[in-house]
């Protein structure tokens, strides 16, 4: 895409100019007479404020517009709405290269559960996730939930999570041996993202959790937080889908946040429904039945309800 900022302040100083391959447009040169438009200027900015321009004619070039105005001996007023228009594109240049530099994908090692092996591997993977965890393989083939044989997730489940245009947005690890230390291996990216985006459907209520498997357990609508903090980007979109019904399921040790979110989102005025977890267990150790059952059963939270949990709060 041409900046068409810049475009619009040569063609102030050039008159109009013509697009020739590439990023290039060519302009009628001011160095010389010539019946073609001979003096061509890269329009997009690169990260160190650089447009690379050349007169064919009179061989004169530089690597910045600030030299070519310098040889034009242009008012200051020029110079002044070119070094925003620069500035503003290299800090966006800048930007979306370290987007890209973040690009998330998949560990090389990973293998899809539902593609059978015959390794000690698979099996384990698939034993941990069927009958300790209670995932089904209707789970495995909906959340795509792979495992890895070596490298740096070897001994892991992965299960991915997908924003709403099927990009991978973030994955979590988790060990399959219990001999494994190192329980839990995430990616070094920012979980600034919502959980499992491409399975929400924004016009029904939706349930906060923590973990994956919370959320595979829950399996209606439900959003991973990946910790126990609401990020910014979630909170937004829960307001600008105008959700109406938000149930916060997060496990007893996260009562204090749990709360905080609760009453954020009353004060947004949604419909909040806090789910409280008895006896330290988690939705994805309650299963499916049981914990669905808890929401249903769940009301709207009141302020009278909301300060008498704070109240108690005071005394854990």
């Amino acid at each position: 895409m041409k900046n068409l900022k810049l475009l619009q302040l040569l063609e102030s100083v050039l008159g109009k100019g013509k697009s020739t391959s590439g990023d290039n447009i060519a302009f009628f040169s001011p160095f010389t007479s010539h019946y073609k438009p001979k003096l061509e200027i890269n329009i997009n900015t690169n990260s160190n404020g650089e447009n690379a321009w050349h007169c064919w004619i009179s061989d004169k070039k530089g690597r910045t517009i600030t030299s070519l105005f310098k040889q034009l001996n242009l008012s200051k007023e020029k110079f002044e709405q070119l070094s925003k228009i620069i500035e503003s594109s290299k800090y966006h240049v800048q930007v979306t290269s370290a987007v890209k530099q973040v690009t998330l994908q998949l560990p090389e090692e990973y293998i899809p559960l539902w593609k059978q092996k015959k390794t000690p591997d698979y099996r384990n993977a698939l034993h941990y996730l069927l009958n300790t965890r209670g995932v089904t393989v209707y789970d495995i083939l909906k959340y795509r939930i792979g495992y890895c044989e070596s490298g740096r997730y070897s001994g892991k489940i992965i299960i991915p999570s997908y924003d709403c245009d099927g990009q991978l947005n973030y994955f979590v690890s988790r060990a399959f041996y219990k001999a494994d230390s190192q329980k839990h291996k995430n990616p070094d990216v920012s979980k600034d993202i919502i959980g499992f985006d491409m399975m929400i459907n924004w016009s029904q209520p939706i349930i906060l959790c923590e973990g994956a498997f919370d959320a595979i357990a829950i399996k209606r609508n439900a959003i991973p937080l990946f910790g126990k903090i609401i990020q910014p980007n979630l909170q937004k979109k829960i307001i600008e889908q105008r959700v109406k019904d938000i149930y916060v399921c997060l496990d007893k040790d996260a009562l204090r946040k749990a709360i905080q979110i609760a009453e954020k989102f009353m004060n947004e005025g949604l419909n909040v429904y806090f789910v409280e977890l008895a006896d330290n267990k988690d939705a994805s150790e309650l299963g499916f039945e049981k914990i669905n059952e808890i929401i249903q059963n769940t009301d709207v939270l009141t302020f009278e309800r909301l300060m008498q949990i704070k109240m108690d709060l005071l005394w854990i």
